[in-house]
């Protein structure tokens, strides 16, 4: 077995890892530096929006959800005598449909929000070129994520988190929260003055 084969199957074999699919889209899209809400640690974070067509990606984050969980069972104990079952304790994949009905952007979808505290995510085009430019990655953008869970027990509250690791653009979108790149605000089909 060569070399990249062990690395790409290395890298595939975490339960608790997840890449989303292309129909996957990112709102509240802070991933170019960290910032706290509210006086909260900052972190890199994006909501992620799943449609709920896409029953591979969510069976793939249900499965690596139910990972997180057993591997954390001492963390979600805590000091109590028993594992509180899965469905009692914070889940991240919230239904759009429930949770965010006033928000046509989350309609007929599953959402999750992901965070990291240490590093920004690695970001890159659909052919793994980085994204530089900060105006590509917005709020409304489609692509895929490469996510993972764990499970966490902290002040009082248990439940399963969800990590950013890195973001692959696939496609733009309707830009969401009233954004507006330049690039779209002056392509009024004039042509230049200056030629």
């Amino acid at each position: 077995m060569n070399l990249w084969r062990k690395t790409k199957m290395a890298k595939n074999n975490d339960p608790k890892k997840v890449i989303t699919g292309w129909d996957t889209r990112w709102s509240y899209c802070n991933v170019w530096e960290a910032k706290g809400i509210d006086g909260s640690r900052p972190a890199w974070s994006v909501s992620l929006i799943i449609p709920k067509s896409d029953k591979e990606t969510l069976a793939k984050i249900e499965k690596a959800i139910q990972a997180a969980y057993e591997e954390g069972a001492s963390v979600l104990k805590g000091t109590g005598k028993t594992v509180p079952p899965l469905s009692a304790i914070n889940n991240p994949l919230n239904d759009g449909d429930e949770k965010r009905s006033g928000d046509p952007a989350y309609a007929d979808a599953f959402y999750l929000n992901a965070k990291n505290y240490q590093r920004a995510p690695g970001i890159v085009d659909k052919d793994r070129q980085d994204i530089l430019d900060h105006s590509e990655v917005y709020s409304g953008v489609y692509g895929r994520a490469c996510i993972s869970f764990f499970a966490y027990n902290k002040n009082g509250n248990k439940g399963i988190g969800c990590s950013l690791h890195h973001l692959q653009k696939g496609r733009d979108g309707e830009p969401l929260g009233g954004f507006t790149r330049a690039e779209d605000e002056f392509d009024d089909g004039e042509e230049d003055f200056l030629s």
